[in-house]
């Protein structure tokens, strides 16, 4: 809203001092970052006042952890002070007419709603179990499904490439002509991605249909019917890392502090991926409208951080579902949106290894019980956080190691652009 006013004041005065800042990324997303922490730690004690007030406090079963019970009556659907500091300032410093900034809106609000409705089941109609998991599963899989429709379909969210390398590849119909002819690009639009460790390589997901459609006559075809694979792929993502998100939930300030490197690393990724020069030099795609991605990461982080204030330990709050499917499926989302989702198992190897604990601990369990008649355990208890503090670690050492994990995850990550 404030992104259009200016520039609506630069057309009416374009000699007005600072008129134009917002045509920086750099800018809007400084000052995204700033109203978002601002929004979150300002508002934050007011919100935790009143869920008090309303007696909204987390119900904690004993699993006999140290610690545990004095957790009881913290209040929690904290969430919404995470969304509101998101979206707020990215209202206002963001391109709303950018599909790109339409999507993470949509992404946002939808899981928000989801966590929202979950959390408002536990604590108010007293049900522990929440919204049933498979209504949750079913709105992350709708949820998918949109995203990975828009980004097959919409001319918005294209790719920068050489034309000649377009043309080769018979990216026919999205190929637009240069606006000028001494330009030697165009935008196409395909279901490309990068792929990490390799130069001057990405992967057309239509290359996996080529058992099905044989043979270089058959391209424009296999690129028609690309979305067998793409949408799927796009689905499982999004729905992985929310819930992972949500597993890793289990601590004070984990997720928080684990989705904050992650928040600054993506948005490192998606400036890069926006801009032309750099894009160039680290033979990436450039996706020349994602610079909107840049103002939304740095919402997310100044909202993950402004949270941690309250969340880290003693938590005064907890986010609850409705921040935790939240910042998980965003993830995810802006990810996908900047193809750098190969990249996912690396930067968020903390909710890989969280939720990897928990598959390898029920199947194991399972196996063990039908071949001894006993449920034998690999970890002391899941999610891996709780598989520490069994060990007698205390939580704020656990957060503290894994976000050192994390920044090491994350600095991997971005020398992988490199690393080529």
């Amino acid at each position: 809203m404030l992104y259009h006013l200016l520039e609506y004041i630069a057309q009416i005065c374009p000699d007005c001092p600072g008129v134009n800042l917002h045509k920086f990324i750099s800018f809007r997303a400084g000052a995204a970052m700033i109203i978002s922490l601002t929004i979150s730690l300002l508002f934050g004690g007011h919100i935790i006042k009143f869920l008090k007030a309303l007696q909204i406090g987390e119900t904690v079963r004993d699993l006999g952890l140290a610690g545990q019970k004095e957790k009881e009556g913290t209040p929690t659907m904290g969430g919404v002070i995470i969304i509101m500091a998101i979206l707020i300032p990215f209202l206002l410093m963001s391109d709303l007419l950018n599909m790109y900034s339409l999507v993470m809106i949509l992404v946002t609000t939808w899981l928000g709603i989801i966590g929202f409705t979950d959390d408002y089941i536990k604590v108010f109609r007293k049900d522990k179990d929440g919204l049933a998991g498979k209504f949750k599963i079913l709105g992350q899989v709708v949820l998918g499904l949109i995203v990975g429709i828009v980004m097959f379909n919409s001319d918005d969210l294209r790719i920068r490439m050489d034309y000649q390398v377009a043309e080769e590849k018979e990216y026919v119909e999205a190929i637009q002509q240069p606006k000028n002819p001494d330009s030697d690009k165009t935008d196409v639009k395909a279901t490309l991605t990068n792929v990490p460790f390799f130069k001057n390589y990405v992967l057309d997901y239509s290359i996996l249909l080529k058992p099905i459609f044989p043979g270089p006559d058959n391209q424009e075809k296999r690129q028609k019917w690309a979305w067998i694979i793409f949408i799927p792929m796009v689905i499982l993502i999004v729905t992985a890392v929310s819930n992972a998100a949500n597993l890793t939930d289990g601590i004070d300030g984990l997720a928080t502090g684990v989705s904050s490197i992650i928040g600054a690393t993506l948005g490192i990724l998606a400036y890069v991926s926006s801009n032309a020069i750099t894009a160039d030099y680290l033979h990436i795609m450039h996706l020349p409208d994602a610079g909107e991605l840049v103002v939304f990461s740095a919402c997310f982080l100044g909202a993950c951080i402004g949270f941690f204030w309250y969340n880290s330990f003693p938590a005064q709050i907890f986010m609850g579902d409705t921040g935790s499917l939240t910042i998980g499926g965003v993830i995810a989302a802006v990810a996908i949106l900047i193809r750098m989702e190969w990249l996912i198992p690396i930067l968020c190897g903390i909710f890989v290894a969280e939720n990897l604990s928990v598959m390898i601990q029920v199947s194991y369990f399972k196996y063990t019980r039908k071949k001894y008649g006993e449920g034998r355990r690999i970890f002391k208890m899941s999610p891996l956080h709780h598989h520490y503090q069994k060990l007698g670690m205390h939580e704020s050492k656990i957060v503290s190691r894994f976000l050192i994990i994390g920044v090491l995850l994350a600095v991997l990550t971005l020398i992988s652009l490199k690393i080529r």
